[in-house]
């Protein structure tokens, strides 16, 4: 039985498999969303004095999730994908552990640094493992499914984590994290098979990987699809980094704010799924050039009516863009991972840990510019994304020059 990428329309995804892959991906967004309500919290208790340094709850993990994501690629092509994991899902529960017995902010920010770098081992590897099983259209159809469910976890993580704060305090939200990777970790183990048999492994030295990083590097499709990625993303991180403060304090929603998050993360899920249906008739360059290009037209003229309204434009407004757009964000992840991955499917593993690593990098780096500018109007935020979205329009062009259309 061979390995290689199983073509369009060969197999039907196994319902277990896309769930699974979900789940395990999803101690990222875990980690992020249900930290969200408890954020006035841990900074009251761990003497925080800056509003938005509270934000570094947030942007420290990805942090260590995006320097992480380097090392765990290469491993996995030398040793397989299933130890890799293990080996992040112990860092991760390491880092629970940490910040659930932290008595100071300094020690939160070093167990959500560990938080990090533990999730970027399960969220990098799943890529490969997805990558190892199929390829071209097969693979964005899959990886939509799989942010499909994802995306389920930011819609109720608010709400579990503002549930928790009902019963308990902000502590207790780290032990449902460790409680939730322990049965993830056994679950993985128990029904996941290794994808990269032992003769398609490479021996993990140096050179191999500077190459390998190189050759990604070079690929003008690769960089350029990795670069407007993290560019469309750095605007979503800026608004998960800002998300409480906008919704809770600018425009009082209190309590009400996980349902104000969930709304927006379920759009996300919808157009994951849409993308799920089209990309297989459409295909990827088509579907993510038309909602690219939507997302860019509505954010540079939605930053132009927060300007007009001082950047306090009516919630309803706010929301009917917010939802709009983020479908459009929706359309572009799938499709955008996919485009990278294609000329790296026989370097997947150090292929996907570069394309995360720079996405991240690119995201928390302007992300943190947009959440730090928060000073009590969304026009950080909505300045960001219409700057942003021009950018990658421009990144996605550039990948795309010279391209001899294909059945992509």
């Amino acid at each position: 039985m061979t390995n290689a990428p199983i073509p369009v329309n060969e197999e039907r995804p196994r319902i277990e498999f896309v769930v699974l892959m979900a789940l395990t991906m999803s101690l990222v967004a875990l980690s992020i969303d249900t930290m969200l309500p408890a954020l006035p919290d841990i900074a009251r208790d761990l003497g925080v004095t800056d509003a938005n340094d509270r934000q570094m709850v947030i942007t420290i993990l990805f942090a260590g999730f995006g320097i992480a994501q380097v090392l765990y690629g290469p491993i996995s092509d030398s040793v397989g994908r299933k130890p890799v994991i293990y080996a992040g899902f112990g860092i991760f529960l390491i880092g629970s552990l940490i910040c659930l017995l932290a008595q100071d902010f300094h020690t939160m920010l070093v167990g959500r640094f560990l938080q990090g770098v533990g999730t970027a081992g399960p969220r990098t590897v799943i890529v490969a493992i997805v990558r190892d099983r199929y390829e071209g259209r097969a693979m964005a159809r899959i990886m939509s499914l799989v942010t499909s469910v994802f995306i389920l976890v930011p819609v109720l993580a608010p709400s579990i984590g503002q549930g928790i704060l009902l019963v308990g305090d902000w502590r207790a939200i780290f032990w449902m994290l460790l409680a939730l990777g322990i049965i993830t970790t056994i679950w993985f183990a128990w029904r996941q098979e290794e994808t990269l048999p032992v003769e398609r492994r490479r021996e993990l030295s140096f050179t191999r990987v500077l190459r390998a990083m190189a050759e990604t590097f070079r690929s003008r499709v690769a960089f350029g699809y990795m670069s407007a990625t993290g560019l469309v993303f750095g605007a979503f991180i800026g608004y998960l980094t800002s998300a409480q403060q906008i919704f809770q304090e600018m425009y009082g929603m209190g309590k009400l704010f996980p349902l104000c998050f969930g709304a927006l993360a379920a759009t996300l899920g919808l157009a994951s799924l849409v993308n799920a249906k089209l990309v297989m008739r459409f295909g990827m360059h088509r579907l993510s050039g038309s909602a690219l290009w939507s997302h860019t037209v509505m954010s540079v003229i939605f930053a132009g009516i927060a300007i007009y309204f001082e950047g306090q434009p009516p919630f309803a407004l706010l929301m009917t863009y917010l939802m709009l757009t983020f479908f459009m964000v929706g359309l572009l992840f799938g499709n955008f991972n996919a485009l990278a991955m294609a000329p790296l499917g026989h370097i997947a593993g150090v292929g996907a840990a570069v394309i995360g690593a720079v996405t991240t990098f690119i995201s928390v780096g302007t992300g943190a510019i947009i959440g730090h500018a928060y000073q009590g109007t969304v026009l950080p935020l909505c300045i960001g994304f219409a700057i942003l979205g021009v950018l990658s329009l421009g990144a996605k062009y550039w990948a795309d020059y010279g391209r001899v259309p294909a059945a992509e």
